[in-house]
């Protein structure tokens, strides 16, 4: 009987024990979390004046949807907005380099703009835009 009793106290032991690593590594999983950046007008990396604009329909600009995500994680963006009007415009420089995809928010006038380096085939951070 004895036995059997530190037995099912081991388990219990191993159990908490087990649990509590668990609960720390997601703690700490979590605090590492990669939070979008935040760019500044003077970190921009192109100009406004050499942008073209490029037609939405044809799809032709960068996969910007896993980052989209980071932004409505970290609650930059609602996700009461479709993905499917999400999308305002997107530009792209006289060289190709850079894309800016201005994305719509819940206030009228306000878009977050998200900077892509083409060469790189990532995106830099984001600008919040009041027009």
């Amino acid at each position: 009987m004895a036995m059997h009793h530190y037995l099912r106290l081991t388990f219990i032991l191993l159990f908490v024990i087990s649990s509590f690593i668990v609960v720390y590594f997601v703690i700490k999983k979590r605090r590492n979390r990669k939070v979008p950046k935040l760019l500044s007008k003077e970190n921009y990396p192109s100009q406004p004046g050499e942008m073209k604009e490029i037609s939405i329909a044809n799809g032709s600009f960068f996969n910007i949807w896993p980052y989209v995500s980071e932004l409505k994680a970290a609650k930059i963006l609602s996700n009461k907005i479709k993905e499917s009007e999400l999308i305002h415009k997107v530009y792209r420089n006289s060289t190709n380099d850079f894309e800016h995809v201005l994305l719509v928010t819940e206030k009228e006038n306000h878009f977050v703009e998200i900077v892509v380096d083409r060469n790189k085939k990532k995106a830099m951070g984001y600008l919040l835009l009041n027009l």
